[in-house]
């Protein structure tokens, strides 16, 4: 059975310029290294500076973990980056109560953002799994 391409290297190198916050490791799952990259700019620089050349067996690995479905990886993690503040990445995955939340909140206050990078892969592969 061959992988389906669920994460893009394309997207994860343009979340690797934000990367020192770790936003790419956070899109391919590894949620304990891009929170220790959150806190401490990306190893202080020299880990996301290493990081160039471990995108694409982040991306491999990712595939492999993650079932695509009808919500796209790429099209919701661009949305919590750059629009995640306003929720429009919950609205995507039809979750409109909140995001009517984060509109209002300013995506919970950050924590609610912070949540989500955390678990937004694991919200989609859950929502992906549904029928219909």
């Amino acid at each position: 059975m061959q992988n389906q391409d669920t994460h893009s290297k394309v997207i994860g190198y343009l979340l690797w310029i934000f990367g020192f916050m770790g936003a790419h490791r956070f899109y391919y799952g590894k949620q304990i290294t891009g929170t220790i990259w959150f806190f401490t700019l990306g190893l202080f620089f020299i880990g996301w500076i290493i990081d160039l050349f471990l995108i694409p067996g982040m991306d491999e690995a990712a595939d492999a973990k993650y079932e695509a479905g009808s919500i796209d990886y790429n099209v919701a993690w661009i949305l919590l980056t750059f629009l995640g503040i306003f929720g429009i990445h919950r609205f995507y995955m039809g979750k409109v109560f909140t995001g009517i939340l984060y509109l209002l909140t300013v995506g919970l206050f950050g924590l609610g953002i912070l949540y989500d990078f955390l678990t937004l892969n694991g919200q989609i592969a859950e929502k992906n799994r549904l029928p219909g």
